[in-house]
Protein backbone atom coordinates (compact mmCIF):
# COMPACT_ATOMS: atom_id res chain seq x y z
CA UNK A 1 0.00 0.00 0.00
CA UNK A 2 1.49 3.39 -1.12
CA UNK A 3 1.63 6.40 1.22
CA UNK A 4 -0.85 8.08 -0.78
CA UNK A 5 -3.50 5.34 -0.40
CA UNK A 6 -2.35 5.20 3.78
CA UNK A 7 -3.50 8.87 3.69
CA UNK A 8 -6.48 8.79 2.26
CA UNK A 9 -7.53 5.48 4.16
CA UNK A 10 -6.57 7.56 7.60
CA UNK A 11 -8.29 10.74 6.37
CA UNK A 12 -11.56 8.59 6.16
CA UNK A 13 -11.28 6.60 9.08
CA UNK A 14 -10.50 10.08 10.88
CA UNK A 15 -13.87 11.02 9.54
CA UNK A 16 -15.33 8.09 10.75
CA UNK A 17 -14.54 8.03 14.06
CA UNK A 18 -15.37 11.57 14.25
CA UNK A 19 -18.88 10.95 12.96
CA UNK A 20 -18.96 8.51 15.72
CA UNK A 21 -17.94 10.41 18.61
CA UNK A 22 -19.51 13.67 17.77
CA UNK A 23 -22.92 12.24 16.61
CA UNK A 24 -24.71 14.59 19.48
CA UNK A 25 -24.62 17.70 16.87
CA UNK A 26 -25.84 17.68 13.49
CA UNK A 27 -23.73 20.14 12.04
CA UNK A 28 -20.84 17.94 13.55
CA UNK A 29 -22.00 14.96 12.16
CA UNK A 30 -22.47 16.12 8.38
CA UNK A 31 -19.08 17.54 8.46
CA UNK A 32 -17.56 14.16 8.79
CA UNK A 33 -20.08 12.76 6.28
CA UNK A 34 -18.51 15.37 3.81
CA UNK A 35 -14.60 14.32 4.84
CA UNK A 36 -15.90 10.31 4.42
CA UNK A 37 -17.55 11.01 0.57
CA UNK A 38 -14.53 13.44 0.01
CA UNK A 39 -11.53 10.62 1.45
CA UNK A 40 -13.84 7.90 -0.87
CA UNK A 41 -13.82 10.15 -3.98
CA UNK A 42 -10.04 10.43 -3.87
CA UNK A 43 -9.50 7.22 -3.32
CA UNK A 44 -11.82 5.97 -6.37
CA UNK A 45 -10.59 8.61 -8.70
CA UNK A 46 -7.00 7.55 -7.79
CA UNK A 47 -7.60 3.61 -8.20
CA UNK A 48 -9.22 4.55 -11.24
CA UNK A 49 -6.27 6.50 -12.68
CA UNK A 50 -4.10 4.08 -11.60
CA UNK A 51 -5.43 0.75 -13.02
CA UNK A 52 -6.70 2.24 -16.16
CA UNK A 53 -10.63 0.88 -15.42
CA UNK A 54 -11.79 2.68 -18.14
CA UNK A 55 -15.30 1.35 -17.77
CA UNK A 56 -15.56 2.61 -14.15
CA UNK A 57 -14.18 6.02 -15.19
CA UNK A 58 -17.70 7.66 -14.85
CA UNK A 59 -18.06 5.96 -11.22
CA UNK A 60 -16.34 8.86 -8.85
CA UNK A 61 -18.80 11.26 -11.05
CA UNK A 62 -21.69 9.65 -9.68
CA UNK A 63 -20.32 9.27 -6.01
CA UNK A 64 -19.56 13.12 -6.11
CA UNK A 65 -23.69 13.20 -7.36
CA UNK A 66 -24.76 11.41 -4.56
CA UNK A 67 -22.13 13.46 -2.07
CA UNK A 68 -24.09 17.12 -2.99
CA UNK A 69 -27.33 15.42 -3.36
CA UNK A 70 -26.58 14.34 0.49
CA UNK A 71 -24.82 17.56 1.57
CA UNK A 72 -27.57 19.32 0.21
CA UNK A 73 -30.15 17.33 2.12
CA UNK A 74 -27.88 17.35 5.12
CA UNK A 75 -27.99 21.00 4.77
CA UNK A 76 -32.14 21.67 4.41
CA UNK A 77 -32.16 19.38 7.43
CA UNK A 78 -29.85 21.09 9.57
CA UNK A 79 -31.80 24.53 8.64
CA UNK A 80 -35.29 22.97 9.32
CA UNK A 81 -34.14 21.72 12.81
CA UNK A 82 -32.61 25.01 14.17
CA UNK A 83 -35.53 26.71 13.06
CA UNK A 84 -38.14 24.49 14.65
CA UNK A 85 -35.97 23.55 17.70
CA UNK A 86 -33.42 26.14 18.27
CA UNK A 87 -30.42 24.21 18.57
CA UNK A 88 -28.88 21.21 16.58
CA UNK A 89 -28.77 18.55 19.26
CA UNK A 90 -29.74 15.66 17.95
CA UNK A 91 -30.62 14.13 21.44
CA UNK A 92 -33.47 17.17 21.62
CA UNK A 93 -35.06 15.66 18.65
CA UNK A 94 -38.50 13.75 19.43
CA UNK A 95 -38.98 11.65 16.09
CA UNK A 96 -41.96 9.92 17.05
CA UNK A 97 -43.99 13.63 16.47
CA UNK A 98 -45.45 14.21 13.38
Amino acid sequence: MSMVYFNILMAFSVSFVGLLMYRSHLMSSLLCLEGMMLSLFVMMSMTVLNNHFTLASMAPIILLVFAACEAALGLSLLVMVSNTYGTDHVQNLNLLQC
